[in-house]
């Protein structure tokens, strides 16, 4: 039985979100959503989280070739000009660390990574894997990128480096956009967050701040509000709790200057590879 693009959307997304030039945010039933054409995205991007690779008693390989083959699909169809994994790639032991490289090398895309309080790695050995240190920053277009550290080498709950951010924070200050990738989120809003009151308030102060997206939460998929800045999760990859699901979150930048955001149950498209499905 064959879908339309229409039907797979409905069931598939999950939390439609349209940002706008200030900083206003209006959310869309997934019913009622219609993707704007793809020659009205300046930049799309996706974001995944919590793979946690090795993790015992979890079918962890068959997640991610799972989620690898469900990006690639998503790249084919409509593009994706890089992706992020925010953190736990692996799970504890960092034997694990150059297995799941393997693993998410198989993307056609340009990929990022940041580290999670279960990447078990000191940074040197992280930097000497992937080529990055725990933070970093990365320019597309008109936008710039930052990528944050939330724990240590042992897995405690840091909060990421101040002084780096500022002059990070200063730098790209006449960005139109500026994004953030931290794996755990800066308030004790979940039962996994770590307060951070101090790189709240620099969030706070950079106007053209306009999204931070977190991972570390497996049950959170939606959208939390601090003093007007928006902070996004996406679910799980791997991971033995969470949502009933395995998603990722779709980021759209449009030349109307509003950022696109929502989250899909790739579920329904995983039948593509099974024949039963054709999209």
């Amino acid at each position: 039985m064959a879908i339309s693009r229409k039907e797979f959307l409905q069931h598939a997304i999950r939390g439609v979100f349209v940002l706008g030039v200030g900083q206003s945010l209006q959310s869309y039933a997934s019913e009622e959503f219609r993707l704007p054409p793809r020659s009205e995205a300046i930049l799309r991007f996706v974001l995944v989280s919590d793979g946690h690779y090795g993790q015992a008693d979890t079918n962890y390989d068959y997640h991610h070739d799972n989620m690898v083959s469900w990006l690639n699909k998503e790249k084919e169809q409509r593009g994706l000009d890089f992706a992020v994994v925010n953190g736990d790639l692996f799970h504890n032991d960092p034997s694990f660390l150059a297995p799941v490289k393997k693993k998410w090398d198989a993307l056609d895309m340009p990929y990022y990574v940041s580290h999670g309080n279960h990447d078990l790695s000191d940074e040197a050995t992280w930097k000497n894997v992937w080529s990055r240190s725990w933070n970093f920053s990365y320019e597309q277009k008109d936008a710039a990128f930052l990528v944050l550290n939330t724990a240590d080498e042992k897995g405690n709950y840091v909060c990421p480096d101040l002084e780096w951010i500022r002059g990070e924070l200063n730098r790209f200050q006449s960005k139109k956009h500026l994004i953030v990738f931290m794996h755990i989120t800066p308030f004790k809003w979940t039962p996994g967050g770590e307060d951070c009151p101090e790189l709240v308030a620099l969030f706070n102060s950079q106007s053209n701040l306009r999204l931070i997206f977190h991972g570390h939460d497996h049950d959170q998929d939606h959208v939390k509000e601090n003093a007007g800045k928006y902070y996004f999760f996406d679910s799980h990859i791997g991971g033995n709790w969470g949502t009933d699901y395995r998603g990722y979150r779709i980021v759209e930048l449009l030349r109307n200057n509003e950022i696109l955001t929502y989250q899909v149950n790739p579920a329904t498209e995983s039948k593509v590879n099974e024949n039963k499905v054709r999209l």
